[in-house]
């Protein structure tokens, strides 16, 4: 089967598992936060995947790096949301720090590919 460009970076495949953790991890959540945190979360998360996705069929590298940038910032609102929910307690603390841990990983990634994308 043919696979776009945005489908072999490792990031969005890595912002794809992100979408799937985040997903199990609030189908645990309060019923009360289905259209609060729960909601939010979950719109975060799949921008991450989607901005990446959307910027590889850019043309110019300034938008391909806008898109990059934009997935950035969804995944620095997770980040914030992720606390959140720690503070809550609604995520124990293995939970918060895998959560984290992919986060970080996914940032750095899309620095990366942004600074390609600027300078390649």
């Amino acid at each position: 089967m043919y696979q776009h460009s945005f489908e072999k970076l490792t990031v969005w495949q890595d912002s794809i598992d992100l979408v799937e953790l985040i997903y199990k991890t609030v189908s645990s959540f309060p019923d009360d936060e289905k259209y609060g945190l729960v909601s939010q979360m979950k719109r975060s998360t799949v921008s991450i995947s989607s901005n990446l996705a959307e910027g590889t069929s850019r043309i110019t590298k300034k938008d391909k790096a806008h898109f990059s940038t934009m997935a950035f910032s969804s995944t620095m609102e997770l980040l914030c949301q992720v606390e959140i929910c720690k503070r809550l307690a609604f995520v124990d603390e293995d939970q918060y720090s895998n959560l984290r841990s992919n986060i970080f990983k996914i940032s750095n990634k899309i620095n990366s590919l942004r600074k390609s994308q600027l300078n390649g």
